[in-house]
């Protein structure tokens, strides 16, 4: 089969025949992938970035928002049959330890078991995975439509689910970075508070895509610095940074109010700033890694009843590096999704 490899950090990824997977252990599952989410973090990945803390085998397949319809089961597995779509968790986790056990699936004891990181990942024709990984979409979702619910999707209900307790009526929120992660955002907080929500980026396209998911406001950084204390009064009481590099985590961080939240979910940068800044008004900082099985449940469930609607382009597995190019240079508005077969 076909699949999208790294074979060494900072080259081109290739296009490869590699042998197909297949069952090996009674709750493995193999999917036939109809659609693989594009995220930064294969680029952070493809770059080395994981490299010090993440021990991985190359060549290595990325991909880790994984959908499709299951291909082959192990003996065990009896949440699935073949044929059914699927989207993939993609941590595998053991379900036995004290973190799987309350349903904190990325602090299994078993370590990190991440595809498209540690294991192939969905890049290609097959992927394999498990039994507990999977989560059946209802039939009026189509797995290549929701493939980035699968990490992008997932990493925002996570952060979103944190917010929500904090965001009454009459609370402001601002969300910064309206790309792939950004817009479903705006769109789950629409949904899940009362809370008025204001979008900031750069790129005018994106703010238009902001408005177009439900955003109260959608400013520049340069507007935001000047607007976002006029429209809150003194600060948001909650920041959502997707960005993370380069300004934005101490722009982020000066929008919040005293005893405001600010929700670091994009990396890569650095936050300086004097203790004193934080203990005074009582600010709170909080990272935010991808979330829980349970969090792509609730996602899938509100995606179903209508609540949110990601913008995505698709691309065929084989022109994988016109996706990555417009993912780098920012002409990738929403998700992009490399469709290995047919949806």
């Amino acid at each position: 089969m076909k699949a999208v490899r790294l074979h060494a950090y900072g080259e081109p990824l290739r296009l490869d025949d590699v042998p197909e997977p297949t069952v090996t252990g009674p709750h493995d599952v193999v999917v036939r992938v109809t659609g693989a989410g594009l995220c930064r973090t294969d680029v952070h990945i493809r770059d080395g970035w994981f490299a010090p803390a993440v021990p991985t085998e190359l060549p290595l397949t990325l991909g880790h928002e994984n959908a499709g319809r299951v291909h082959e089961v192990g003996s065990a597995v009896e949440n699935v049959v073949v044929g059914d779509a699927v989207i993939c968790h993609p941590q595998q986790s053991c379900g036995t330890c004290p973190a799987c056990r309350v349903g904190d699936d990325m602090r299994c004891a078993a370590g990190l078991v991440f595809t498209g990181l540690t294991r192939p990942g969905g890049f290609a024709e097959l992927a394999r995975t498990t039994d507990r990984a999977v989560l059946r979409l209802p039939d009026t979702l189509e797995p290549t439509a929701v493939a980035p619910h699968a990490d992008a999707g997932l990493t925002v209900m996570h952060v979103v689910r944190k917010a929500v307790p904090l965001l009454g009526p009459g609370t402001r929120v601002v969300v910064v970075g309206i790309g792939g992660l950004g817009h479903i955002a705006v769109q789950c907080l629409r949904s899940l508070c009362a809370s008025e929500v204001i979008a900031v980026d750069p790129d005018p396209e994106a703010l238009r895509l902001a408005k177009e998911c439900g955003a109260h406001h959608a400013l520049t950084p340069d507007a935001a610095s000047v607007e976002v204390p006029r429209i809150t009064g003194g600060g948001a009481d909650a920041v959502i940074d997707f960005v993370g590099e380069g300004d934005a985590p101490a722009s982020s961080l000066a929008m919040v109010r005293a005893a405001g939240t600010y929700f670091v979910v994009g990396y890569g940068g650095e936050l300086r700033v004097p203790t004193f800044a934080l203990v005074l008004p009582e600010i709170s900082i909080v990272g935010n890694a991808v979330g829980t099985h349970d969090d792509l449940r609730e996602l899938i469930a509100l995606t179903a009843g209508g609540g949110i609607a990601l913008r995505t382009r698709t691309y065929p597995l084989d022109a994988f590096a016109d996706a990555v190019a417009d993912l780098e240079s920012g002409r990738m508005h929403g998700r992009g999704v490399l469709v290995p077969g047919n949806p």
